[in-house]
């Protein structure tokens, strides 16, 4: 499955991309899973997904936990929680 992945704030500074479309191996079905192959990726995936539970994920721009299936998307993107005042 070929998949655009979208990369915000330090996730993108940390990985040196904003986005990028990648071939995921068959065993990555769903967004955590995602986050623990990025990791295997280099040194900057490791350090952007060192913190995977506050990182937040959308497919097709609906936010999507952990255990989402990732089956059919088509962008997949993330981003660190959002505060504001």
């Amino acid at each position: 499955m070929t998949v655009k992945l979208l990369y915000f704030a330090w996730v993108r500074e940390a990985t040196g991309v904003g986005e990028e479309e990648v071939t995921l191996p068959p065993e990555v079905t769903t967004v955590g899973e995602l986050m623990a192959w990025l990791k295997s990726r280099g040194a900057g995936y490791e350090s952007a997904f060192a913190r995977a539970p506050v990182i937040r994920a959308a497919i097709d721009r609906a936010h999507a936990r952990p255990e989402t299936p990732i089956a059919g998307a088509r962008e997949i993107a993330f981003f660190p929680p959002v505060t504001g005042g």
